[in-house]
Parts: C-alpha cells; structure tokens; sequence
C-alpha cells in the first residue's frame, strides 16, 4: 500500500501524464517524444529510469510554446484579474446580514452538504478503484436505486456483492471500512473534507490576509503527508526540500491542473457570502502552491460560486460569478460556456455527461482528475438538479469521473442555496453532526461547531476587510 503511494512521487512512473499536461499547455514538446519512450522502456528496476525521467522533467518545463496558441492562462494573481471578462452580473458584494441565524443556517447547510456528497461519493471513486460510470449506474440500477435516493449501501444480495467486486475492507484514511452506508456512523474522512477543515485553520491563524507562506506553514504544521495525493503530495515534498511558491506548484509537478485546488475552495466561499471576489482572491493564494492555470481557475471559480450561492438561488447565476473571477480565454472558461450553450439548447443531462465522457477518457489518469471535466459534472448537476438537493448531488455521483470530490462541492454549494433547515434529513441524519478528520488532533469534530467558527472568522474579515458588507 505505501509503494502504491509513493508512486506519485516518481518522475518515470509519471512521465506521460506529464507529456500530455504539457501538450495541452500548448508546450512544443515534440523533439522529447521519442526520449520519453526509450526511457518509460527501460526495466522499472533499472536506476537510470527515474534518473533520466527526472532529467526529461526538468526539460519539459522549458520546452517553448507552440504558435498560435489560442489560449491565455497566467497564473499569477495581477494577470489574472487582467484577463478577466466583463459579464453581465450582479455587482458584487451584495448587503448581507452576518449577524442573524439565516447566515448560519446557509454556512451549516454548506457545511453538511459537502460532507453528504462526498459520503454518498467516496465508496465509488472513480476506475482507479474499480469504479467507472457504467459499473456505477450498474450498480444502482441492480439495487433499485437509480437516479439515487439514497447512499450506496454494501448490505446487498451476495450475488451482486460478487458481480461488482463490493468490499467493506477497502478503507481511505482512518475510516475504520469502506464508507457504504451501512458501515459508517458519521461525516468520513477524506482530503475532500480534510482541506476545508484545514482551511478554515488557516483562516483562524491568519485571517483573509495570509499568504502562501501561511498555507505552507499550515500544510507542514496541520496535516500528515501522506493525507495528500497528487499535486498536493508533489507539492508538500517540495515545501519540505525548502521549494517554496510558486515554484513548489511547478517544479516536477505533472498534477499541476488536477483537481486537488478545487477541492480546497469552499471555505473561502464560505467566509465571504456575497463578496466572490474576495473569495476567488483567497482561493488564488491557496491553490499557487500546488496549481498553475487551470488548476487554480478551479479553485477560484468554485469559491465564487459557493460565495454566491449564500445570494442567489439562480445557477446560472452562481456559474457566472465563478467565470467572472477567472481568464475569459482559459480553457475551463471555453468549457463551461460550452456547457452553458447545450443547458440552452435543450440537450438532456444524459447527453451533456455522454459528451463529456467522449471528451475525457475516464481510464486515463489525467483525464479522470483534471480539473476540467470535473468542474463541467459539478455545473451540470447543479443545472439539471433544479434545485433539489437529492437530485443534484445524485446526478453528480452517476455522471463517474470523481465522485467524491464532485459530490462535495455540488453538497456546498447547494446546501448554501438551500441552508441546513431545507436538507433532507435522510442525507443528514447518518452525518450525526460528525466528522472524522486527520487535521492536527482534531479527530472527530462536529460539523455545527465547524459553522460556529466559520461565522466567527465571517466576522472578523469583515471587520478587516470591510467586505463582504453587512446589511
């Protein structure tokens, strides 16, 4: 299991994820092609392999960019703000009363809306676990249970336990089993909870003015390493060798516009109801130590969104102020213009997921975690969930690619829409207000009193910030 791990750490192990993150960064890596293979032909037990792959890295991040590329992504913050677009939008921040139990109300909905989705989602991760779209709708179908009503449950006939090769010994993290239904007894742990909790410690530490240092610091201090994957793993190796950002974000890091940025945004959002500026703006200076470009687009257009769901229950909407806070010629924002379009023109929900999982190969590692096509899931399912929670983190598991990630920011932002009063107590009730996570010695923490301290921290950025504004 620990080799298993340490494998994202390996150049050799990594290097064709790395040559198609750098071609569809527009990088001109052709003369390097045919080195990449000689070496990846080497016996893995062969010590120039990772050597010569390590060699090859560092080559790639040189490589120049092709011509005619028609795409703009920096990612520096000024640059970004720069490349922005002019929509037709709400002017934010909106008024908002910070003082009364609706805010609350709207934060803990937030708070147990992430925690359900990404309960509902984690059992299901993705092909890497033996879970694709098709074995998930099988599943469900087979158990009466498609479209979801419900979270996935193991307590099935023997027959179909064999068919789909469910097992309750598989257990991410310190959940004690395989986090179906009828094994847990509260929020499970996952880096999908375990970074909004460690958010929220960073903003306790340092208010809405810390820098990437902070985040370093708090990473180092907060949370055991191996609690990370992907480019947060490439990155917290790279803080503990003194590499510090932006280049802890770039320096071998091929995960660099995986999902692991989007997955931290929401407590930015949820600290700066109406105000999705600041929210993306914190978002940036989280996401620069492990993401570049659309990496930490995804970041950012998720904590605007969720910041505007605390004033609007219009999706459209919502999706709109995640766009305005990010490059108008970045390929997330062509994506979910695209996505917008086929909302409008009619096209089914099964379509719009048909046609992503045509675009993104779900067997391919890159593919299946790019922020990308999982930012499109998220905004599909909170578009043809029409406002239903059930509906919408349901949709968000059936369309694959990954699960719980997608399950828990489509749970916040809903549940911000909605507010706890308004979420089904069947998807609230197993949470018993708990959740497990690995964050200092937290342990299990009640997710009403992770609320009672976001509003705290809500208060006082607007005491420092003056934004977002009160009523």
């Amino acid at each position: 299991m620990l080799a298993e791990k340490l494998k994202i750490l390996s150049r050799a192990e990594n290097l064709q994820i790395e040559l198609q993150q750098s071609r569809e960064e527009g990088k001109d890596i052709r003369r390097y092609e045919k080195k990449a293979q000689d070496i990846l032909q080497l016996p893995a037990e062969d010590p120039r392999r990772e050597k010569e792959a390590t060699v090859l890295f560092d080559r790639l991040a040189k490589a120049p960019q092709v011509k005619n590329y028609p795409y703009v992504e920096p990612s520096e913050y000024t640059e970004i703000v720069a490349a922005r677009p002019t929509l037709d939008i709400p002017q934010y921040p909106l008024p908002i009363d910070l003082s009364n139990e609706a805010i609350f109300d709207k934060v803990y909905g937030a708070w147990l809306g992430r925690s359900a989705g990404c309960l509902l989602g984690q059992p299901v991760e993705g092909y890497k676990y033996g879970w694709t779209r098709e074995k998930i709708t099988g599943l469900l179908k087979d158990t009466d249970n498609y479209p979801i009503n419900y979270y996935i449950s193991s307590d099935i006939p023997q027959e179909l336990r064999e068919k789909y090769k469910l097992s309750d010994k598989y257990a991410k993290y310190n959940n004690k089993y395989t986090s179906w239904i009828n094994n847990v007894k509260s929020g499970v742990e996952d880096d999908d909870t375990n970074f909004t909790v460690l958010g929220l410690k960073l903003l306790e530490d340092n208010g809405s003015q810390f820098t990437p240092l902070d985040v370093v610091n708090t990473w180092l201090t907060q949370l055991p390493a191996l609690r990370t994957c992907t480019a947060e793993r490439v990155a917290y190796r790279n803080m503990l060798d003194g590499v510090t950002p932006p280049e802890s974000a770039t320096f071998r890091n091929p995960f660099r516009e995986w999902i692991g940025a989007q997955i931290r945004a929401d407590v930015f959002g949820y600290v700066a109801p109406g105000n999705p500026e600041l929210a993306s703006k914190m978002a940036w200076k989280d996401a620069s130590v492990s993401h570049v470009k659309n990496g930490i687009y995804g970041e950012m257009k998720a904590a605007a969104m969720i910041s505007a769901a605390a004033v609007t229950d219009n999706v459209e909407e919502i999706i709109n102020a995640g766009l305005s806070q990010i490059p108008e010629k970045s390929r997330l924002t062509e994506a979910t213009k695209e996505l917008l379009v086929w909302k409008k023109s009619g096209k089914s929900w099964e379509e719009v997921i048909d046609t992503i999982h045509e675009r993104y190969d779900e067997s391919n590692d890159h593919e299946w975690c790019h922020t990308v096509p999982n930012s499109m899931i998220v905004d599909a399912a909170l578009l043809y969930g029409e406002g239903d929670f059930e509906k919408t983190i349901g949709l968000t598991v059936m369309s694959g690619l990954d699960t719980d990630s997608n399950g828990a920011t489509v749970g916040s932002v809903s549940g911000m829409i909605l507010g706890a009063r308004a979420l089904p107590e069947k998807w609230t009730r197993p949470l018993n207000d708990s959740l497990l996570t690995s964050v200092g010695a937290m342990g299990t923490v009640k997710i009403s009193e992770l609320a009672e301290r976001t509003i705290k921290v809500m208060q006082t950025i607007n005491d420092t910030d003056q934004s977002p504004k009160t009523a």
